[in-house]
């Protein structure tokens, strides 16, 4: 039998990757230091240029202002149910709708997949007069319900491509097995391919979530009323034209990137064994 040899790279090369790796995971985390660092700071010390990791005479102060004397908890409040209503309607409609364009072939077909697709060429900001103008016909300017529409609007064409293409990946004869064994075409659907479609919707989630849970720009022109201000918005209200409150700013933020890493740590089970399921088993 012939031997065989395994391929290494030189120590230089496997030094060099390291390096950069280190460098560049200093690099994403310094800001989000700098910004808890911030945080911490006293209010005499905002504007310091110190650079140490931990600020001298290091206080919460800002958190226990944002909590008690300032509105944060309603922006949080309204933040998740907006969020999680654009989620829950993201997933329903994208599982349903990138099924439909994967097992269809119907009239407009190909041409919805290439609208779907080139609405995403188009910035955000060329929608908004369109979304106002909509929803002031609708009634639902200034409300819950309008923005969550327009949020879903925004997210749900990537979302249904992203389903249809990982749906492509999983064998129609699984479908047509349980179809034999007596399951309807919506049974087959809920009972099989769900399941393995598990880590597209954990990615549809988390996009139609982040989508809604971080936006300002669409959710500035819709809302007027105060009581309704999401987390972007309400942060917004720490910048003046003279003066910026740097500390509630910083620790808003902080709590702001909270439940995305969260959810990221939770499903991250879910988003790694996406390379392995969908797969078809001889």
């Amino acid at each position: 039998m012939a031997g065989s040899y395994l391929h290494k790279d030189p120590w230089w090369m496997t030094t060099l990757i390291y390096v950069f790796l280190i460098v560049f995971t200093i690099a994403t985390i310094y800001p989000i230091i700098v910004v808890i660092n911030v945080s911490l700071r006293p209010g005499n010390m905002l504007h310091t240029t110190s650079l140490s990791l931990i600020p001298k005479n290091a206080t919460l102060e800002a958190y226990r202002t944002l909590f008690l004397h300032k509105p944060f908890l309603r922006w949080l409040f309204n933040s998740t149910i907006v969020s999680g209503m654009v989620t829950i309607l993201g997933v329903s409609l994208a599982s349903t709708a990138g099924y439909a364009f994967s097992r269809f072939r119907f009239r407009g077909h190909d041409f919805g997949m290439i609208v779907l697709i080139t609405t995403q060429m188009f910035p955000v900001t060329m929608l908004l007069v369109p979304l106002f103008i909509m929803l002031i016909s609708l009634h639902l300017y200034d409300t819950f319900l309008g923005l969550v529409i327009a949020y879903s609007a925004t997210v749900l064409p990537f979302c249904i491509w992203q389903m249809k293409g990982y749906y492509d990946t999983i064998s129609v004869s699984l479908e047509e097995a349980a179809r034999i064994d007596g399951a309807s075409h919506f049974g087959a659907f809920y009972q099989i391919v769900l399941p393995l479609a598990a880590p597209a919707l954990v990615i549809t989630a988390l996009f139609s979530f982040m989508g809604a849970w971080s936006e300002y720009l669409v959710a500035a022109v819709i809302l007027n009323d105060k009581t309704l201000y999401t987390l972007p918005l309400g942060l917004k209200q720490f910048q003046s034209n003279f003066d910026t409150e740097w500390g509630l700013y910083a620790a808003g933020a902080v709590i702001v990137c909270i439940p995305v890493v969260a959810l990221f740590l939770v499903l991250s089970r879910w988003l790694i064994s996406g390379l392995t399921l969908g797969s078809v088993k001889g």
